[in-house]
């Protein structure tokens, strides 16, 4: 059974950087897609960014657009999230997510309800 655990939150100030990290286990971890989703309270949990299963294709929500980057160890099966120039409105608990196969499509990898494993969340607050 796929595992998956985030790591990295916390406070920072606006226009700081944080790395989150998603460590995978269960699984073979070159047959997924993953993505990053965040939540606040009262919300739904909306798509940050995805990454392909072969890390040669990559999309971002238009909110974090050159601000974030989303990479992949397949050797220590480790997804990243890279947050950079961050803003209060960045503020959210931070999900790490599993989509099993080989079909990238936005509308697919969008979703969350696409996505059949999750971590816990890690939180991450940026004050102003």
């Amino acid at each position: 059974q796929v595992q998956l655990v985030e790591s990295g939150g916390g406070l920072v100030q606006a226009g700081g950087s944080l790395r989150l990290s998603c460590a995978f286990s269960g699984g073979f971890f070159s047959n997924y897609i993953f993505g990053w989703f965040r939540q606040t309270p009262g919300k739904e949990r909306e798509f940050v960014a995805a990454i392909r299963w072969d890390g040669f294709s990559t999309n971002y929500a238009d909110s974090v657009k050159n601000r974030f980057t989303i990479s992949r160890d397949n050797a220590k099966k480790m997804v990243n999230l890279q947050m950079d120039m961050l803003k209060p409105d960045d503020t959210a608990a931070y999900y790490c997510a599993a989509l099993s196969g080989f079909t990238w499509v936005r509308t697919v990898y969008v979703s969350p309800n696409s996505y059949g494993s999750w971590g816990q969340g890690t939180q991450v607050t940026v004050s102003s």
